[in-house]
């Protein structure tokens, strides 16, 4: 298939672009290159990707309309992955305008020229952090998503509800997929495992909030990928069984699905930096620190419907991925 996958210089979009190449999928990739993170990391992965047949870069930002409108005329992609966003909880608290152009406006182009040029499947990334003041555990799709902690989460809740206006309007099938803290080699710089890492093997103090109590659905790239693709393929269909009387927010009477991609195995953060020192063989100096606003002390997945739908297992043990990516930062930086 022809796949237009946005964000293919960012970490989960640029491994997602490797498999699809790999499995002999045309990709056109769009991204703008920012500078939120290191420009050089994002280069590298691109490097890699430019190497392989079937890959088309186009240099562009999500948020401009005449862009993507000249982008979707000329390639015309059959199906459409939508992973460029502003991302980040706590740079939302300092830059709420950037999450307003990149989230909201560029996600609005998005729909838009999948309308207009019959695209069969939209999937997009949405984010655990939808779930906010939500304390019932495992997070499920089924659950009321009314009470986000962040513009950044409120952002992602706002593209949920576009598309399923869209998938609604037009019977454009859109799939939301709400990641539950992704890591892994090529990982982002703003994520825990990169700046522990970093530091500890830099020797430096790392700053640990919520004083180490933190629980995460820690889920390996690999399995965020095997994720993306099921679903890609699976096109999103009516509920049959949908009412008004009493509305399920992850499905709908239109070709509209929500999913959760995650471990389903919560990790303390205690736990997780034990794990980091055990593979860099070094101890962490740690700043113990209160709850950051916008944080949520945990995340936790159902992924039943993701299992019963697309067969998605999560197989990376974190004790793996961590030492994976461990091994990647080391080659990488050379350390």
């Amino acid at each position: 298939m022809k796949i237009l996958v946005t964000g293919t210089a960012g970490f989960i979009g640029s491994h997602l672009a490797h498999r699809l190449l790999d499995r002999g999928d045309e990709v056109i990739g769009v991204d703008n290159v920012n500078d939120y993170y290191d420009v050089n990391l994002k280069e590298a992965r691109l490097a890699r990707l430019l190497d392989k047949p079937g890959f088309t870069e186009v240099r562009e930002d999500v948020a401009n309309r005449e862009a993507m409108e000249a982008l979707f005329q000329k390639h015309k992609p059959e199906r459409v992955v939508h992973l460029a966003a502003q991302a980040g909880v706590r740079y939302s608290l300092e830059n709420p305008h950037a999450y307003i152009d990149a989230n909201l406006v560029g996600f609005t182009n998005i729909l838009e020229g999948c309308r207009h040029n019959d695209v069969k499947h939209l999937v997009y990334a949405s984010s655990s952090s939808v779930y906010g003041a939500n304390e019932t555990m495992p997070f499920s799709v089924h659950d009321n998503v009314d009470h986000p902690l962040s513009l950044y989460a409120a952002s992602k809740k706002a593209n949920e509800l576009m598309a399923h206006t869209y998938s609604h309007l037009y019977n454009m099938p859109t799939t939301g997929l709400r990641f539950f803290t992704v890591y892994g080699p090529w990982g982002r710089p703003d994520m825990a495992l990169f700046i522990f890492t970093k530091k500890i093997l830099a020797g430096e103090p790392i700053d640990v909030f919520n004083h180490g109590q933190h629980r995460r659905d820690f889920t390996y790239i690999d399995d965020i990928v095997e994720g993306v693709i099921r679903t890609l393929d699976h096109v999103a269909k009516p509920n049959p069984d949908w009412s008004g009387a009493q509305p399920d927010p992850g499905t709908s009477k239109a070709p509209y699905r929500i999913y959760n991609i995650g471990s389903n195995s919560p990790v303390e953060l205690s736990r997780f930096i034990e794990i980091i020192e055990d593979r860099v063989g070094k101890k962490a100096q740690k700043n113990l620190l209160p709850l950051q606003p916008g944080d949520v002390p945990a995340t936790y997945a159902n992924v039943d419907d993701l299992i019963n739908d697309v067969d998605y297992k999560p197989a990376t043990p974190v004790e793996e991925g961590i030492a994976n990516f461990v091994d990647w930062y080391r080659d990488f930086y050379k350390v």
